[in-house]
């Protein structure tokens, strides 16, 4: 049975290989015959190629043969063209060559013409200027000047001709500039003052008291002066007691503390019970009093004015201006005037009205504490409103209104010029007669410091001075140049309220006599 399993076994590899051995050899068969019709399809087409290939090459040699004919043809024409072209550019360089050659030929003969033509101007020259020493020497011997003579007084004729019209020129110019600015002026200035007419007290340091009969004043000075004494302890002030009749008079430098002792005496005169104690409480009520009506006088400028928002402080400084006089002049009634002004010239000239009327109620403020703090009124003014938080362009304005420093905004400006116009109007202010006379002498010691003048008189309050001049030494045409000096002058060495009118005279007389 193995064997027989074997034998199959045997039987089926062997069929098995013969299997294999017979398909590979009629696979290889199919292939070789396959192969021979591949190799004979591809002999094929290799001679189909390179019929087709060499085809193309004949085709592209023909296409190349007549590109480069074409290229021949189109180079051998530009060449032709390019010859042409050099040969027309070697005609034009050749001409132009002809005509630079002429013109160089042309400048060489106008040089040799120029060169005599200098050689014959330089003996002309040399001619004229042997002629023109010989008319120099002439003229000299005519004239009697010598050159430099001569030059000195041409240049002096010039200087007068040019003097004349300088002189004229300012005329025309400040006679133009003066009626505008007159116009302009006027119509401020009289606006402003018409808006804010005041009147003017008198500067004193005494106030008097009414009795109604001389045994009062027995009454008021007490036993052995004793009422006396307390009322001027209590007040600061002195009373004046005399013979004059039924009066009393109270002194004393501080118009505040005046006040005070003119309520509390009145009232105590009133009441008829006159004792230090009595004295006492009716200052202590005056002083109330005074307060309140500084406080009242200060918010009535205030709201007169229409500026809001100060301090308190500063209104009861303001006040308290109402019992200051400066040259005659209450400082508070000068205050709000001032303001007005300012007020009114800032909305003319488009500046901020509130601020100017601010900066003019406040420009004396400081005169409130002058008789309590060392110092000029100016320089406490600043301090005052530096104390309060006013603004910088208030605070300028204070400490540039009487020119102790330079204005450099136009509210300091406006409210300079507004002080200057209230303290300027007629019975504003006044001054002491020794003051009043040195000023008058110094105005005329200034105008007879100039050559020429022979006669000044200072007129109308100090407000103009008038000059005679000789007319030999000045003309017409140099009065205004020196009446401009004079001016200028003025300017610098005085201090003045308002303006001052110089008027040159110039009179020529002739005199003779029929005999």
């Amino acid at each position: 049975m193995l064997d027989y399993i074997i034998g199959g076994i045997v039987g089926i590899v062997i069929g098995a290989v013969v299997g294999v051995a017979v398909g590979y050899i009629i696979r290889k068969k199919s292939a070789e015959k396959r192969i021979g019709s591949a190799e004979a399809q591809a002999k094929r087409l290799l001679e189909d190629a390179m019929r087709t290939a060499e085809s193309k090459r004949k085709e592209l040699v023909l296409e190349a043969k007549e590109q480069i004919l074409a290229d021949k043809n189109e180079f051998e024409a530009e060449v032709k063209e390019r010859r042409s072209e050099l040969s027309r550019q070697e005609m034009r360089v050749s001409t132009k060559e002809e005509n630079l050659d002429k013109k160089a030929e042309a400048i060489e003969r106008k040089e040799e013409t120029l060169n005599q033509k200098i050689k014959e101007n330089e003996a002309l020259g040399e001619k004229v200027k042997a002629i023109r020493e010989e008319q120099l020497k002439l003229l000299e011997k005519i004239s009697g000047y010598s050159i430099e003579e001569a030059r000195a007084l041409l240049i002096k004729n010039l200087e007068d001709d040019v003097r004349y019209e300088q002189a004229q020129k300012l005329m025309e110019l400040e006679a133009e500039w003066k009626e505008e600015a007159d116009k302009k002026a006027k119509n401020i200035i009289s606006l402003a003052i018409s808006r804010c007419a005041a009147d003017h007290v008198s500067e004193a340091t005494i106030s008097v008291v009414t009795i109604p009969n001389d045994d009062m004043k027995g009454r008021i000075i007490g036993r052995e002066g004793r009422n006396v004494r307390a009322i001027e302890s209590l007040t600061g002030v002195e009373l004046i007691i005399d013979d004059t009749p039924e009066v009393i008079t109270i002194s004393g430098f501080d118009p505040v503390r005046r006040e005070v002792a003119r309520i509390a005496l009145e009232k105590l005169i009133a009441d008829g019970r006159i004792h230090p104690t009595r004295i006492e409480e009716m200052v202590e009520k005056a002083q109330r009093e005074v307060d309140a009506s500084i406080k009242q006088a200060g918010e009535k400028a205030t709201f007169e004015i229409g500026v809001h928002g100060l301090n308190i402080e500063l209104v009861k400084l303001l006040g308290r201006l109402k019992f200051r006089t400066s040259y005659g002049q209450n400082v508070l009634t000068h205050s709000i005037e001032v303001a007005e002004l300012a007020g009114v010239m800032a909305a003319e000239l488009g500046a901020d009205v509130t601020l100017a009327k601010r900066a003019g109620l406040l420009h004396d403020i400081g005169k409130a504490l002058t008789a309590e703090v060392e110092g000029s009124h100016v320089q406490i003014g600043v301090d005052v409103a530096k104390k309060y938080k006013e603004s910088k362009e208030i605070i300028h304005a204070i400490e540039a209104h009487h020119g102790d420093v330079e204005p450099h905004s136009i509210i300091a400006v406006i409210v300079q010029a507004a002080d200057a116009i209230s303290a300027a109007r007629p019975g504003a202010r006044r001054e002491n007669l020794e003051n009043y006379i040195k000023r008058l002498e110094k105005l005329e010691e200034i105008a007879k410091s100039f050559d020429g003048v022979e006669k000044t008189f200072a007129i109308q309050a100090g407000r103009e001075v008038r000059i005679m001049v000789k007319p030999e030494q000045i003309n017409d045409e140099t009065m205004a140049l020196v009446a401009r000096e004079i001016v200028k002058k003025i300017e610098s060495e005085m201090e003045y309220p308002g303006q001052i009118k110089v008027n040159l005279i110039r009179e020529s007389r002739v005199v003779d006599y029929a005999k």
